[in-house]
């Protein structure tokens, strides 16, 4: 009987094991659709280097730069160094830039039909409870907290996205 009982157990615990994998593959697979930021949420550094892939950018020319003012706690980040031109624009090309509050992140391009948000993600313990995509005279993402709020406004001036006080 001290036989039978082993591979008992032995067989108990495969199946235990191959049911947990099984598991937590399929959760894998489908738990991101089912519990993630709608666009997935992204870092920092990926929008950073989304913003430094080489996407077609056209810019206005040899003195576009990011320095544009942006309302306190925000920071922007130019899209292509100055004077870079695109070889062939794409159907939504612009001036691409990125912002970063303390409740996340989020990049605005500026093209014919205004400013649109091509992706945003909140930080380390908020959530977007609110986002106004465009495109149109401004969009606009909120990130809210346990105890704070931010709120992202974006405008294009000229032809760059830039942030601005909210009215």
């Amino acid at each position: 009987m001290g036989r039978r009982s082993i591979l008992i157990a032995t067989g108990w615990v495969a199946t235990a094991a191959i049911a947990t994998l099984i598991g937590l593959g399929a959760i894998r697979l489908v738990g991101e659709s089912l519990t993630g930021t709608p666009g997935g949420v992204r870092s920092e550094a990926d929008i950073e280097r989304a913003l430094a892939s080489p996407e077609p950018v056209p810019t206005a020319g040899p003195g576009t730069t990011g320095t544009a003012s942006a309302p306190p706690g925000t920071t922007g980040t130019a899209s292509a160094p100055p004077g870079t031109t695109s070889a062939a624009p794409s159907a939504s090309s612009g001036a691409r830039r990125g912002f970063a509050t303390d409740g996340g992140t989020a990049v605005a391009e500026c093209d014919v039909g205004g400013v649109r948000l091509v992706s945003w993600a909140p930080a380390q313990g908020y959530r977007v409870r609110d986002v106004d995509r465009g495109p149109d005279d401004d969009v606009e993402v909120t990130f809210q907290g346990a105890t704070r709020e931010y709120e992202l406004k974006v405008r294009c001036i000229g032809s760059e996205p830039v942030a601005v006080a909210d009215d």
